[in-house]
């Protein structure tokens, strides 16, 4: 729980608060280290995530807002059961104090505001707190001040308004333009709300502090109100809630889109040059967490992030990824920060819109095929973008691409081959249903079986006994774990794949690595590990899911409940942007499939 000297807590240590339109994250120590306002793709309003104690060239340092209990303390974190309220117990040795959290909603959803709300409640003896309120400058761009209006303390950020409220216990003992230093003593049955309320470029209500401890109660039951609509009897439940609940942070209210993570430039390895924005939609993640929401009977959130992604590729075409509120953006911008514990550079955008990924066919494919299975029904105007992405990828399997990772060097991925061989599949099987047309239904199955014959000619490799990464090369891909959830023909050699995936690409006993080589850069991708527990089962091996399945609970339990995109197999350490939805949505369609074929 101890930052180290550069003011860096272990990425295990952080817990999520979201609102369906931005996402806080909660330090063990309970500092707020990083929160966008008003939306997850806003800048930030808290960075200290990424600059830790350091102070940067303006004299600006990095924002939080901190509720921390004075001299040592020990703290445990957990959420409110079926709930993303989040509640730390520290104890010291004059006492017990619980520190709850929560980006608010109301009865009606989504606030027009944001409101972060804490809620301190000594529950033994007497604590003593002292209470930070530190402004980021959003990368020196701007100069926050803060000011009184009438009773209430105000602060500016550029675009960003907001007041900082809080009751009479606490005593203020500094106040400048971008920080405010209190303390705050408390003893037992005593309990203190400090919160934050914000909006961008509209103005703001001052709501009553009453009200805003009343919606940390409020909003805790509308998210067990939420939980209640999937079935109660799921063996397992509690831990699949916890992934559902996580992916339901990462959807963006506003429109529909679900982000692919919460943060930028987290590192995939500490010191690396691999740090990514990933506060986009990505096609690929945003169909697997629809999946899983249809899996679990989710139903509204799946159609609307289906219908949003749909309008996407319908005024768009078949990009990569798309922005939360809708179009493509394909400017990136190295922001002048230190980076999570040096971890350079740190970014604002994504330039991954400018590549072609065969995959997002297969993707998108996969998930209308799943909306139908669960009774939904296609449009007209849907039918026909999803009729044309069929020919475009008819047309388009046989040139290079690059790939589910994204990689700057465009071959023949075997993947990206096994994806269109799957969106063909699925698109036969829909025109067959009714929902496409079935004008080009059968050059739709010629092409699909032109496709398992190019990949059996010249993606097998008999003397390893696994498909390879491409043609010509020896290194194999661990995204072709996905082949079997997507049913491709010849298990026998799935099977073959995945047992040299699982020598070549694993580490730790229960991870692994994206592709060979990846060793050297990077930690082991962890919705690879889930995603090889979910193929185990379709294979009939359960006692080998069971065993993989129990080696990566023992790894994440101990955390409070997010993951990250990566974990380090010899330290433990995580790594990689949070909460990482492919790495909750894997983990759920692991314990779903583990559920399914229960003894």
């Amino acid at each position: 729980m101890a930052r180290d000297a550069a003011g860096y807590l272990p990425l295990s240590d952080y817990a999520a608060l979201g609102d369906g339109r931005g996402v806080a994250l909660s330090g063990a120590d309970g500092g707020i280290d990083w929160w966008c306002v008003p939306n997850m793709d806003s800048p930030p309003l808290f960075d200290r995530l990424l600059v830790g104690h350091d102070v940067l060239e303006n004299g600006a340092q990095g924002g939080h807002f901190t509720i921390m209990p004075r001299g040592s303390f020990s703290a445990t974190r957990r959420y409110r059961p079926d709930s993303n309220v989040l509640e730390t117990r520290f104890r010291t040795d004059d006492g017990v104090a619980v520190l709850t959290e929560s980006l608010n909603s109301s009865t009606a959803g989504r606030l027009p505001w944001a409101e972060l709300a804490r809620r301190i409640q000594v529950l033994d003896g007497r604590m003593s707190f002292d209470v930070v309120l530190q402004l980021g400058h959003r990368s020196g761009k701007r100069s926050p001040y803060m000011a009184k209006r009438g009773p209430y303390e105000t602060f500016h950020v550029g675009s960003v308004l907001g007041l900082f409220l809080h009751g009479e216990q606490l005593q203020i003992d500094h106040r400048g333009d971008d920080r405010v230093e209190a303390r705050l003593v408390l003893t037992r049955g005593q309990t203190e709300v400090i919160a934050i309320v914000a909006g961008a470029n509209e103005p703001l209500v001052v709501p009553p502090l009453s009200d805003i401890d009343a919606r940390i109660d409020l909003s805790d039951q509308e998210w067990r109100d939420w939980c209640a609509l999937i079935a109660p009897d799921l063996p397992d439940r509690d831990f699949l809630m916890r992934q559902a609940l996580a992916l339901k942070v990462l959807l963006y209210a506003p429109s529909g889109a679900i982000a692919a993570a919460a943060t930028t430039s987290l590192p995939e390895r500490i010191g690396g040059d691999k740090n990514y924005d990933y506060r986009f939609a990505w096609v690929r993640d945003a169909g697997y967490v629809i999946e899983s929401f249809l899996h679990l009977g989710i139903m509204a959130e799946a159609k609307a992030a289906l219908t949003w992604l749909l309008n996407q590729l319908c005024a768009h075409g078949a990009k990569v990824c798309f922005s939360l509120d809708g179009g493509v953006e394909e400017g990136m911008e190295e922001i002048p920060v230190p980076g999570y514990r040096g971890s350079r550079p740190v970014l604002s955008g994504n330039r991954a819109a400018r590549q072609h990924q065969h995959g997002i066919y297969g993707d998108i494919f996969e998930t209308v095929s799943a909306f139908v299975r669960a009774g939904g029904l296609i449009d007209d105007r849907s039918a026909e973008t999803l009729s044309h992405l069929a020919d475009e990828c008819a047309d388009r399997w046989k040139q290079k691409d690059s790939g589910i990772w994204e990689l700057p060097q465009l071959e023949h991925y075997t993947m990206s081959k096994i994806s269109c061989w799957q969106a063909l599949n699925r698109a036969v099987e829909l025109a067959d249903a009714g929902q496409l047309p079935t004008t080009c239904r059968d050059r739709w199955s010629r092409e699909r079986a032109r496709i398992a014959a190019w990949i059996d000619a010249h993606c097998w490799d008999a003397d390893i006994g696994a498909y390879v990464m491409h043609p010509g090369t020896t290194r194999l891909d661990a995204a072709l774990i996905l082949a079997v959830r997507f049913d491709y023909d010849g298990h026998d050699r799935l099977r073959s794949t995945l047992d040299a995936i699982d020598a070549q690409l694993g580490a730790g006993g229960h991870l692994h690595y994206r592709y060979t080589g990846m060793d050297a850069e990077e930690g082991c991708f962890l919705a690879c590990s889930f995603w090889m527990v979910e193929a185990r089962v379709l294979l009939d091996q359960r006692d080998k899911a069971l065993a993989l399945m129990s080696g990566l609970r023992a790894r994440i339990d101990d955390a409070p409940g997010i993951l990250p995109e990566m974990i380090d197999p010899d330290s433990g350490e995580w790594l990689g942007n949070m909460p990482q939805g492919l790495s909750h949505l894997a983990a759920l369609q692991a314990s779903l499939a583990l559920s399914r074929q229960a003894p």
